[in-house]
């Protein structure tokens, strides 16, 4: 069993107690009405690569990454420095991460706000809205193709936008099937966790022009995030780079800036 199959089988264990709560949830969830575009947050400079900040106290490749951790405080300094968007690790057990983390994200910062999870059950999409989020995660390689266009139009129904998240070709021809608006290519291949951002640049010209292209992961220094801006991502993912920045301001502006136009 892979890295990833690991997880996504303890998340169904999970979320055992949540299912039957799912109706409650969903009832709760279609009542809301304040959500913020990260389709709209993605693309709204476009002199600066966009910055999907991510919020991570740690992780199964690097371990604690921060010990004194203060997540509304992270997330304010992210939009204060500028990011287009706030991704909150929310899975407890492999990245110590917790959904009371993403509501109190949610009240204290105006930009759009991200669930990242392992997303298997409707149950997850209706408690992300309740919570707070405007968007969710799915992961094409946790889900079968049934799975993974029915989790996104119940998205949909509930308002949430999507990034729908491949780590090859085979997984970017399943998410070109769907109505999936935002894809982000993960360059670290969760089955065997080694990064290598010659991923992006392999699948960059099959992601049609229409569609947002996000690069995540193994992306630290304004050389990573100038290479795959080249290759076409339109904006990044960043946990581990800005969760260890002395300063985060002057990082996060150091990756806005590495944007190098599309090629024509």
């Amino acid at each position: 069993m892979n890295k990833l199959q690991e997880i996504i089988a303890h998340k169904r264990e999970e979320i055992r107690p949540l299912i039957p709560l799912a109706d409650k949830l969903r009832t709760a969830a279609i009542a809301r009405n304040d959500f913020r575009s990260l389709e709209a947050a993605l693309t709204a400079d476009e002199h600066h690569l966009a910055v999907l900040a991510e919020v991570k106290r740690a992780s199964p490749s690097a371990g604690t990454i921060k010990e004194n951790f203060d997540p509304v405080a992270i997330a304010r300094a992210y939009e204060r420095a500028g990011c287009a968007a706030i991704s909150v690790l929310t899975d407890k057990k492999y990245f110590q991460g917790d959904l009371a983390y993403l509501t109190k994200i949610a009240d204290a910062v105006k930009v759009p706000i991200l669930r990242k999870d392992f997303i298997v059950h409707p149950a997850q999409i209706a408690e992300a809205v309740v919570a707070g989020a405007d968007a969710i995660l799915l992961i094409v390689a946790g889900l079968e193709q049934n799975e993974l266009v029915d989790l996104l139009e119940e998205a949909h129904v509930l308002q949430l936008e999507v990034l729908v998240e491949v780590h090859d070709r085979e997984e970017l021809d399943r998410a070109l099937e769907t109505d999936a608006r935002i894809i982000g290519v993960n360059n670290r291949n969760l089955k065997t966790m080694v990064v290598d951002l010659a991923t992006t640049a392999a699948l960059a010209e099959e992601v049609p022009d229409d569609i947002v292209f996000i690069s995540e992961s193994g992306i630290k220094t304004p050389k990573d995030a100038a290479f795959v801006s080249k290759t076409g991502a339109d904006g990044i993912l960043v946990g581990e780079s800005l969760m260890r920045a002395t300063v985060i301001g002057a990082q996060m502006q150091a990756l806005k800036s590495a944007r190098i136009p599309k090629e024509s």
